[in-house]
């Protein structure tokens, strides 16, 4: 089995995100003393895909959209990083605007990660097939080992 030196957990700001967080942070011993961890976060298109299906282009209304999201991400790794510095885990922060599946993927790519850490949502196989699943995406396409924690029910 490959050393792991840097592992790569993707939060947004669901409650099983926020499981996979803090089992990452309670199991990270095992993974040895200089492990390194970074916490991703994936700014979704779909607000740029609404706008451009009713025609909205203006450049006002794109750049209010582009702050908003940044600052909902910030916000999101602002929270993460400080579950983390409670317990005493320096990490780097990473945000990303794409879908989801392909910038988590990407990123564990660029960023030579080792593992990749991820929540599951618990869909069925009928959700899972409509909505996808970027944990289940991940799984088949990064090009390190992925590990998907599932909140118990």
């Amino acid at each position: 089995m490959a050393e792991v030196k840097k592992i790569m957990v993707a939060v947004d700001d669901s409650e099983f995100s926020h499981y996979a967080l803090q089992w990452a942070l309670n199991n990270l011993h095992l993974f040895g003393s200089d492990v390194s961890l970074v916490l991703f976060h994936a700014q979704p298109l779909a607000v740029f895909n609404s706008a451009a299906i009713v025609g909205v282009t203006s450049p006002g209304l794109i750049e209010t959209i582009l702050l908003q999201q940044k600052q909902v991400s910030e916000e999101i790794l602002a929270r993460a990083k400080g579950i983390c510095a409670k317990k005493n885990v320096i990490v780097e922060t990473l945000s990303e605007i794409g879908d989801p599946k392909d910038v988590i993927c990407d990123a564990t790519e660029k960023l030579q990660i080792d593992l990749l850490i991820t929540g599951s949502h618990g869909y069925g196989m009928l959700k899972r097939a409509f909505l996808g699943s970027v944990s289940n995406y991940c799984v088949q396409y990064a090009k390190c080992p992925v590990l998907v924690i599932r909140k118990p029910s």
